[in-house]
């Protein structure tokens, strides 16, 4: 049964902005909610979240479509059908298993204590810069520039253009931010061959002499037939995707918090070993990505709703981390919680978050580094903070601060 809740609101401007009273909403009267006239139900507290999660037969991650904002403001299907792959986190048991063990040697935390001289370095030379300047965009500065910068790094990408990579990070994130219209989308997956090409060409290269690194392990996943050429290219294309988007937009929100609670912010400066604890909430409160899509193979139920085969969901991860069930003061920094990793903000179950550790660390190291560059961080009063209009993302488009220096 559907439920009275206008399903223009999943996507009106002013609730992408601004999306926690609608969440609540939903907490309260719809945990699963079904979109009426869409094949839509979208999941929003923390425990049915991470059911759903679990529950990989009734719900899969195998998903054959994109969403965008039809004429009347409601989100509607567009279906790709055979041209999607399984490909480590569009893939279901056993192949997720054999991609993910693949791929994921090079993430471990060995991999990543060696990157933390290259991040520590980066974040110095930005900020040093951007201290200069006084009055500064914190996203085009800093907060876009370190996370592409690494993730082509720990990819093993050579000879790279940043800003194409940055613009083909933010175009397949665009694609699945639900908000462009039909004509929008189906123009913006027209523009993904360019970067798709040059990934391949990266991918054909390393293929005669594998490295060390990313790029080099699933070269040897093709090579040792664990997956084609077209899911290796997915693969690549998802990991630089979500490497360069999540740790961007983590960077700007923890800077806005900074910002806005300047007694936090004299607090960590002082305290610099609770940063990561404090990156945790910024997780928790700031989803870097607010949801990801699930397939129904078969007929199932969730919360007592009856979801039919074919249905998509949308597992609402910046909802879920808001739960007033699961989280005292849901909407605070609180530099005490008990567990602070217990958020789904990477995720939960067998996709939880590949790339997990090197937000973390990223994140870490540029907060410690502004926050010893810099005696005060706010906002700067003549010009507003802009979110990126998309339902899946929750990144600063733009983030305008005046940094004073020490």
């Amino acid at each position: 049964m559907t439920h009275p809740i206008s399903g223009t609101l999943l996507l009106d401007p002013k609730v992408i902005d601004d999306p926690y009273p609608f969440y609540r909403q939903l907490h309260a009267e719809a945990p699963v909610w079904e979109i009426s006239d869409t094949g839509l139900f979208a999941v929003s507290t923390f425990e049915l979240v991470t059911e759903a999660t679990g529950r990989v037969n009734d719900f899969s991650s195998n998903i054959s479509c994109l969403l965008y904002r039809d004429e009347a403001g409601l989100p509607s299907r567009l279906s790709y059908g055979d041209a999607g792959a399984q490909a480590l986190a569009t893939a279901d048991p056993p192949i997720h298993a054999l991609h993910r063990s693949t791929v994921f040697p090079e993430l471990v935390a060995k991999r990543m204590a060696e990157l933390e001289p290259d991040i520590i370095d980066i974040a110095n030379g930005c900020i040093t810069r951007a201290l200069d300047g006084g009055a500064v965009d914190f996203m085009t500065e800093i907060g876009n520039v370190l996370p592409i910068t690494m993730i082509s790094r720990l990819i093993g990408f050579h000879d790279s253009d940043l800003d194409q990579l940055l613009r083909a990070a933010f175009d397949s994130t665009a694609m699945l931010g639900s908000t462009l219209s039909f004509d929008e989308l189906t123009g913006l997956i027209g523009r993904t061959g360019e970067i798709q090409n040059w990934i391949a060409d990266q991918l054909a290269n390393a293929m005669k002499d594998p490295g060390d690194d990313l790029l080099g392990a699933v070269a040897r996943g093709v090579d040792s037939g664990v997956f084609g050429d077209f899911e290796a290219n997915v693969i690549l294309h998802t990991l630089l995707s979500a490497g360069g988007e999540s740790t961007t937009s983590l960077h700007g929100n923890a800077v806005r918090l900074l910002a806005e609670h300047q007694g936090l912010q004299q607090h960590l400066r002082w305290n610099l070993e609770q940063i990561p604890t404090f990156v945790e909430e910024v997780l928790r409160l700031e989803s870097p990505f607010r949801y990801l899509m699930r397939s129904a193979p078969r007929d199932t139920t969730l919360g007592s709703v009856d979801i039919p085969a074919g249905a998509t969901i949308l597992l609402l991860w910046g909802a879920a981390n808001r739960d007033p069930a699961m989280f005292e003061r849901p909407d605070d920094v609180d530099l005490q919680r008990r567990v602070p990793r217990r958020h789904v903000a990477f995720g939960r179950g067998i996709h939880h978050c590949v790339g997990a550790p090197l937000a973390r660390v990223e994140a870490n190291k540029v907060l410690t580094v502004l926050l010893e560059h810099t005696s005060n961080v706010t906002l700067d009063p003549e010009h507003a903070p802009r979110w990126v209009n998309s339902l899946l993302v929750r990144r600063h488009e733009q983030l305008p601060v005046r940094l004073v220096s020490r």
